[in-house]
C-alpha cells in the first residue's frame, strides 16, 4: 500500500481534532459520518432533494426553522426541538422533500463539513452507500485527497474510519498510478478494512457507536449504512451549501 510514486497524495484523518495536522487549501476533502448524517445526506439527493444547508448550532437550526425551512437535526442521537425530524436516512427517503432545500444539523458531521470547506478545497460527502461515485469523482478531479472522518466527539470512529479505508483502496485503484499514499492513518485504514470487508455488519457489532444506536432503538439502518454503491449521487459543498454534482 505505502508507495512514494504517484501525483497525488491520499491522508486520512480520524477526527475532527486532528484536522489542523491536515487542513489542506487546494485538495480534495472526502467527509463521512457513516452513522447516520453522511448517509442521510446521500438518501437525500438519491430523493432528488434540492439542496441541503449544513448547520453547527442549534440557534441557527432555530433561525432557519423560524424562517420556514425544513429542518432536520439531532444531538447525541436525539432530535432536535426545533427540527422536524433526525438525521436517519430513512427519514430523507419521503417523496415529499424532492425538490426542497433542507437545513440539516448533527453531533459531528456538519461541524466536520464546515470545517473542511475552508481554504479552497473541493469538499464532497461520502458514505458506503456512494463509495464508488465519490471516489471516482475525487479521482477525476485530479488534486490531493483527504479523507476527513467526523468521528464522535472528536474521537475515533470505527464506522468512519472503515469508510476511509475502502475509499483509500478504491482511490489508489482508480487513480492507476496517479494516486498513491505514504500516510499511516491511511494504511491503517485500509488494513483495518480488509479485515472488515467481508462481513462489514458482523464486524461492526465491536464498534461503540453501534451500541449507542442499539440503546437509542436507532439502530436499524446499520445494514443500510454499510450496503456499499447504492447511489451514484455526490454530494458537493458549494456555496455554503450542499448540492449533487448533476447540479453543479
Amino acid at each position: 500500500m505505502y508507495s512514494e510514486s504517484g501525483d497525488y497524495s491520499v491522508s486520512v484523518c480520524y477526527s475532527s481534532l486532528s484536522w489542523h495536522l491536515f487542513a489542506p487549501e487546494r485538495a480534495v476533502v472526502i467527509v463521512t459520518d457513516v452513522f447516520r448524517a453522511t448517509t442521510a445526506m446521500c438518501a437525500a439527493f438519491d430523493n432528488r432533494v434540492r439542496a441541503i444547508i449544513p448547520l453547527e448550532t442549534i440557534a441557527a437550526s432555530e433561525d432557519y426553522k423560524a424562517r420556514g425551512f425544513i429542518c432536520a437535526g439531532e444531538r447525541d442521537g436525539k432530535t432536535l426541538d426545533c427540527a422536524d425530524f433526525g438525521n436517519s436516512p430513512y427519514n430523507f427517503m419521503d417523496p415529499a422533500l424532492q425538490g426542497k432545500v433542507l437545513t440539516m444539523n448533527t453531533t459531528n458531521g456538519t461541524r466536520a463539513i464546515r470545517m473542511a470547506s475552508a481554504g479552497d478545497n473541493l469538499v464532497l460527502i461520502g458514505a458506503f452507500t456512494n463509495l464508488s461515485a465519490v471516489c471516482t469523482y475525487a479521482v477525476a478531479a485530479e488534486k490531493d485527497v483527504v479523507i476527513l472522518c467526523a468521528g464522535w466527539k472528536d474521537r475515533f470512529s470505527m464506522e468512519d474510519s472503515l469508510f476511509a479505508g475502502a475509499a483509500v483502496k478504491k482511490i489508489i485503484e482508480l487513480g492507476q498510478g496517479k494516486h498513491h499514499t505514504t500516510c499511516d492513518s491511511a494504511i491503517a485504514a485500509a488494513d483495518l478494512w480488509s479485515l472488515a470487508a467481508p462481513d462489514p455488519v458482523a464486524y461492526i457489532q465491536k464498534a461503540a457507536h453501534r451500541h449507542r444506536l442499539r440503546k437509542l432503538g436507532l439502530d436499524d439502518i446499520i445494514e443500510y449504512s454499510l450496503t456499499p454503491d447504492s447511489t451514484s449521487v455526490v454530494p458537493v459543498f458549494k456555496n455554503d451549501r450542499l448540492i449533487n454534482k448533476d447540479d453543479i
